[in-house]
């Protein structure tokens, strides 16, 4: 049934293209104002100001594309779900193609970022780990706010407030890996973080298995 979902899921993103090509836009318009004012200015990019750029670029990529995982969904679809899947499946399916769809905008931007400015990035492994747990942390966390905003009036307003603090503590684990990533540091220096980083993650996919059903009763 999961495979199912993302598959329908999938093929409702191909449909609203308009969606996906202005995400694309927002996302290389940014990063093309980025390269105006550093490179050709010729002014050098310190690895901080990088970094700090790079997760603006993602957050604000990733919000605008997942945060409308319920709340675009139209009544009438919620009423089709009950019938044809239970709410652990809708919502698993959910995380795993949002996740998908943060990772693809996340290497879409980092490959942006090399091209038009020089990425300061010394352990390669290490900061694409983190895009991945970086991408399944805000797919987690966004998917059920989401949820939970989409039961609620001002659904747009609910799901700033709620999902910033989830969403801040995810962000500051990821820069400060980044930041052992362009210092070239072992990998043991970043593995407290990285394990944090994961256990957030197991916690959000946790509490959305279990509070869902209740969220999608009400």
């Amino acid at each position: 049934m999961i495979l199912l979902l993302l598959q329908k899921e999938l093929k409702l993103e191909l449909r609203r293209n308009a969606v996906l090509s202005g995400i694309s836009l927002y996302l290389i318009s940014l990063i093309f104002i980025c390269y105006l004012t550093f490179s050709l200015q010729q002014n050098s990019i310190s690895p901080a100001t990088w970094s700090a750029l790079f997760w603006l670029t993602i957050l604000f990529s990733v919000v605008n594309s997942v945060a409308k995982s319920f709340i675009g969904e139209k009544k009438g679809t919620f009423i089709y779900y009950y019938m044809i899947a239970t709410p652990q499946s809708i919502v698993l399916s959910k995380i795993i193609y949002n996740t998908c769809l943060c990772l693809a905008l996340s290497l879409t931007a980092f490959l942006l970022f090399s091209i038009f400015i020089h990425s300061p990035i010394e352990d390669q492994v290490l900061f694409l780990v983190t895009l991945f747990l970086t991408s399944f942390g805000f797919s987690a966390a966004l998917t059920l706010i989401s949820g939970i905003a989409s039961k609620a009036n001002n659904s747009n307003i609910l799901m700033a407030v709620l999902s910033f603090p989830v969403v801040i503590g995810i962000l500051l684990l990821s820069i400060k890996i980044t930041k052992n990533a362009v210092d070239g540091l072992e990998r043991a220096a970043s593995l407290d973080e990285l394990v944090n980083l994961l256990a957030i993650n197991c916690i959000l996919t946790a509490l959305s298995y279990l509070l869902f059903p209740y969220i999608w009763r009400s």
